[in-house]
């Protein structure tokens, strides 16, 4: 026997080789993949959403009366203390009438006071025909019906006398006063509060309606933030909430904290053309935040995250890593000794990031991100550099 294995131990070990060749050339290579590590720390659930700055206390300047404004000198950024003049206010020259208007005037004032005798005829009446009938109702030989007839006929006359009485009223005005406007002095527009100019609405002179907004005022230092949040968001949210706002121009965030959530919703229409109904969120800036706040002015946009959740030390997970097993639980492929192994998860929170890891793997386990449908428990692989 050994001298038959002495005699072909050369063709034995050439065969043996050439085995081993064919089954390492036919040996699967270890797959190159993404591996991350379960890790501590800081983590947090918000919900995310555009804001807009704004002063706490805005005011609007609108024309008290109506008549002729002066141009406003006023500028954006400009400040004023309360009681400073903004703007003066004039009446116009009044247009004198021409002889054909004044006899048309006088014609239809005439008409007006024969409607209004009219009227004031037709109203007593209706009020001598109402008590008959409810004499008649009282002693049972009068529908209620036509009781009820009576006195809306009653409450129809007196309108059309009030009616007509306005009528002489403003024609008579117009006689004397053809433009509607007073002889009075100029109006002086003031500042209410000190403060600021937002904005010049309407900066040039020239005739305006009274109730014209003309500029809005307020203290850029008191900056407050408002977030519009979805109806079913808000519900959420708490005041006192921890806020972050980043995308506002600085490289650290803004610290802020949920001061109000308004009781109404208002219905606006996204940009898809949906209709949504909206909340307000109404933000302050913590004492560490305020100097830098003060560098946004009234109506910047910002990115305001609203903290429903948060942890300082926490074991979690790469959500890159998770995927739902068969039974919809949550799984993660590991690494151990070079292959991949299928583990079950146990999670808490979850946002963007991360997911809360609650049980199922230990602190520092390396796992698979996003492993693509080739991967297999058991396979081999290795970690991409």
């Amino acid at each position: 026997m050994m001298e038959r294995i002495k005699r072909w131990r050369w063709a034995i070990l050439i065969t043996a080789m050439l085995i081993a060749g064919l089954i390492y050339s036919l040996w699967p290579e270890a797959v190159a993949v993404d591996t991350d590590e379960v890790s501590r720390g800081e983590m947090s659930v918000g919900i995310t959403d555009d804001g807009v700055t704004r002063a706490e206390e805005v005011y609007v300047v609108a024309a008290p009366v109506t008549g002729y404004l002066s141009r406003i000198e006023l500028e954006p950024g400009d400040a004023v203390d309360r009681g400073a003049l903004i703007t003066r206010m004039t009446g116009r020259p009044s247009s004198p009438l021409d002889q054909r208007t004044r006899d048309e005037m006088r014609g239809a004032l005439a008409a007006a006071r024969a409607a209004e005798s009219g009227a004031s005829a037709s109203f007593e009446q209706s009020q001598r025909d109402l008590g008959r009938a409810e004499a008649i109702f009282e002693r049972g030989f009068l529908p209620k019906s036509q009781l009820e007839a009576a006195r809306t006929r009653v409450a129809t006359d007196r309108s059309a006398q009030q009616q007509a009485r306005a009528e002489v009223a403003r024609l008579r005005a117009m006689l004397v006063n053809p433009s509607g406007i007073g002889s009075g002095g100029p109006v002086s527009v003031r500042a209410p509060e000190s403060g600021e100019v937002l904005s010049v609405i309407n900066e040039s002179e020239g005739v305006v309606p009274e109730g014209t907004q003309l500029v809005t005022i307020g203290n850029p230092d008191t900056i407050e933030l408002v977030v519009d949040l979805l109806s079913r968001e808000a519900v959420r949210v708490k005041p006192g909430d921890r806020v972050q706002i980043t995308q506002w121009g600085g490289p650290d965030p803004l610290i802020g904290t949920v001061e109000l959530i308004e009781p109404f919703g208002q219905l606006r229409i996204s940009a898809l053309g949906i209709e949504e109904q909206r909340v307000n969120v109404i933000i302050k800036f913590d004492a560490g935040s305020i100097a830098n706040a003060a560098r946004l002015g009234h109506g910047y946009q910002v990115d305001a995250t609203i903290e429903l959740w948060r942890a300082d030390d926490t074991l979690r997970l790469p959500i890159g890593s998770l995927f739902r097993g068969p039974d919809g639980e949550w799984q993660a492929f590991t690494v151990e000794a070079g292959r991949a192994r299928i583990t079950t998860v146990e999670l808490g929170q979850i946002n963007d990031e991360h997911a809360q890891l609650l049980g199922g793997l230990e602190e520092g386990a390396s796992v698979i991100i996003n492993p693509g449908s080739m991967i297999e428990d058991g396979m081999r692989v290795t970690p991409r550099e």
